[in-house]
């Protein structure tokens, strides 16, 4: 059986408006002391927690259609290790940009 998904985008500039009910909530929660809320349903992050933590397995980014020009020997290169071509093209530009976003 397939599933259908459905996909939503939010433009975070033109949120809609919060209804009373959600305003009465923010208020009472800005004007509880940090003291008096509770964190019990939210594990401690330990050290233990972040060497074990991965990027959320479940993202699957959209793909987009575009047209790139490379170098034939590169491109000679990629093909050369099988199918899949442009899923490693993906790969090591994603690798790249992970990579610059660690650093900065």
């Amino acid at each position: 059986m397939r599933k259908k998904f459905v996909k939503y985008e939010l433009d975070s500039d033109h949120l809609p408006p919060l209804t009373q009910r959600q305003k009465a909530e923010l208020e009472a929660l800005k004007a509880l002391p940090d003291g008096e809320i509770d964190y019990s349903d939210i594990p401690p992050l330990t050290d233990d927690f972040w060497k074990h933590a991965v990027r959320n397995p479940f993202y699957r980014p959209t793909k987009a259609s575009t047209t790139v020009r490379l170098d034939a020997d590169v491109l000679r290169w990629l093909k050369s290790k099988g199918k899949g071509y442009q899923t490693r093209i993906n790969a090591i530009l994603r690798e790249a940009m992970l990579k610059e976003l660690d650093q900065g």
